[in-house]
């Protein structure tokens, strides 16, 4: 038999326990490897080159967005599944801009995840219902003459987008260079742009925004703000 091999990120020791504990039940699914944030998600699934990688937004150091951005480009053999507590429009719209193979809510997905996985190894997409549906309805809109969507003029660099997060977790400029392996300069310079973006002049401002769009989960940036 011939394994599915997955990868599990998420930063939450309990909800990796539950799913592994799912998972293992199916003959046909082997788990090689946990992350607990995006960074290292991205790590081992270099290193492993898992067929699918169920992955959790709102991960420190790295999230869920920009890992999958980051996997799709670099290891375009392994298919990420998003498991996320967010649902709305915009996370599905740049998820789907990222190269995700499909979107599970995680109050509805112990009876989807394994037919997701699967779907996935086979190259095909999955929504969960109420994503799918919106999806379609969103398809249906533009189909009928209405506006498509829009890069909006705030949407951020992937470098950026890091950038943001580590701020908003507390990070000092020295701090962020050293994890994103760049010159304090460059930090300084992604920052201003970051702020120029959003509109935004001040740290706390910033971490306000990351938790708003679920970049980073509130109890992270509370030291920020």
């Amino acid at each position: 038999m011939q394994y599915i091999t997955v990868l599990l990120a998420d930063d939450h020791i309990i909800v990796r326990q539950g799913l592994r504990a799912l998972l293992m039940t199916e003959d046909d699914i082997e788990i090689v490897g946990e992350a607990d944030n995006g960074r290292q998600a991205v790590e081992l699934a270099r290193e492993l080159m898992p067929d699918v990688v169920v992955m959790d937004i709102a991960m420190p150091v790295l999230n869920g967005l920009e890992a999958t951005r980051q996997l799709t480009r670099t290891v375009p053999s392994t298919r990420v599944l998003i498991l996320s507590s967010y649902s709305d429009d915009e996370y599905v719209q740049q998820l789907m801009e990222a190269g995700a193979a499909g979107y599970l809510v995680k109050q509805t997905a112990a009876n989807e995840l394994v037919k997701a996985i699967r779907e996935a190894k086979n190259g095909n997409a999955f929504f969960s219902p109420l994503i799918a549906k919106r999806l379609r309805d969103r398809c249906r809109d533009v189909l009928a003459g209405g506006p498509a969507p829009k890069r909006r003029p705030d949407y951020l660099t992937t470098r950026e987008a890091e950038v943001l997060q580590l701020i908003a977790e507390g990070r000092a400029n020295k701090q962020i260079a050293a994890e994103l392996y760049i010159s304090i300069k460059t930090v300084e310079k992604h920052r201003q742009q970051v702020m120029n973006k959003l509109g935004i002049h001040d740290v706390a401002g910033l971490t306000r925004h990351a938790i708003a769009k679920g970049v980073i989960e509130s109890s992270a940036g509370l030291r920020s703000v």
